[in-house]
């Protein structure tokens, strides 16, 4: 790698640490959840939350266990009041939709059972090498000095009838990597509110890469078609705001003119939170040079350095420390 390429990633990284500090430095003087004022959208939601989870009879969400308040025109406490948050930023500030979002999310987490889900072991001949979850450290213009992100590589599929031939199985093992991905969050010791909608970043979010090297936009099999229509409106609808920006990278020029097409048809937050590229190599420009090599950064391959969901013969998954993996390709261990 030339040193042009070292010298931007720097600047990058010193600009990325900056801005962390600035936008922390913002949040924490624009938003106090000890002095809400009366009528607040927090304080109307959560004089609904009891009823929600009766009704629900479930009470967690991304980990975190939620509490009504415990006086009448009370806040809830911190760590409900994040997961709150989520959902009124996912619904426009919207009490009304953000209450029936969150009934919906807990009556499924109650059903589906994701946390039992998170340490399932997989059979490795059909997921080991799709998905990781690592942290990132100098990405351009986020509000964290480091970041969570999760890798999807599609083009790590040897058969697909085997990989998507189960719906379920398939879906089941997404649903652990997502959760693998809230739990290197950290929202149970997080000491810093999220903004009302519209008034700043929720610094609690991931990042997405998608990479489709090898892989056949114009014949998909309808069982990986069936799986990703799946994912699409499960992810929507039960994990709101958990995601901060989606890269797809790999991805053919005739496709991305296809969905660039199709973008008039989006929302366009969603569209905000999308970007395209033709080559792995060009991710570095947007996400910083902790990316591992062939991604054009300076970071290691995933295997090895990342969290995984868990797979027959190994001690993977929720047994790996993130925060550790991050270390070490700091230190070039």
């Amino acid at each position: 790698m030339d040193s042009s390429l070292l010298s931007s990633d720097a600047n990058r990284v010193n600009a990325a640490e900056l801005n962390a500090k600035v936008n922390a430095a913002v949040l924490k003087s624009g938003s106090d959840w000890d002095d809400l004022p009366e009528g607040h959208v927090l304080l109307r939601f959560s004089a609904k939350l009891g009823d929600i989870i009766k009704e629900a009879g479930y009470s967690e969400v991304y980990g975190i266990e939620l509490s009504a308040p415990t006086a009448e025109g009370q806040p809830a406490p911190f760590h409900t009041l994040l997961i709150l948050q989520k959902f009124l930023r996912a619904n426009a500030g919207q009490v009304n939709a953000a209450s029936s979002q969150l009934l919906g999310a807990l009556k499924w987490r109650k059903e589906f059972k994701p946390l039992e889900v998170k340490k399932q072991v997989f059979d490795k001949t059909k997921f080991q090498g799709l998905g990781y979850v690592t942290r990132l450290k100098g990405v351009p213009d986020s509000v964290n000095e480091e970041d969570v992100a999760t890798f999807n590589i599609y083009g790590a599929v040897k058969d697909t009838k085997k990989t998507f031939g189960s719906l379920d199985e398939f879906i089941r093992w997404r649903v652990a990597l997502m959760e693998l991905t809230l739990e290197n969050l950290q929202l149970s010791s997080a000491t810093q509110p999220i903004p009302d909608d519209g008034k700043g970043s929720d610094p609690y979010q991931a990042l997405q890469i998608h990479d489709y090297l090898r892989v056949s936009f114009l014949r998909q099999p309808p069982e990986v078609k069936a799986a990703s229509q799946k994912a699409i409106q499960l992810f929507s609808a039960h994990y709101p705001e958990t995601l901060s920006k989606k890269y797809f990278v790999n991805v053919p020029l005739v496709m991305q003119w296809m969905f660039g097409a199709m973008q008039v048809f989006m929302a366009k937050e969603t569209v905000r939170k999308m970007q395209w590229m033709s080559y792995g190599e060009e991710l570095h420009k947007y996400l910083g040079a902790s990316v591992g090599k062939e991604y054009g950064g300076l970071g290691p391959e995933l295997e090895g350095n990342s969290v995984t969901p868990r797979y027959e013969g190994e001690s993977v998954g929720g047994d790996v420390d993130v925060n550790k993996a991050a270390r070490e390709k700091e230190m070039g261990v």
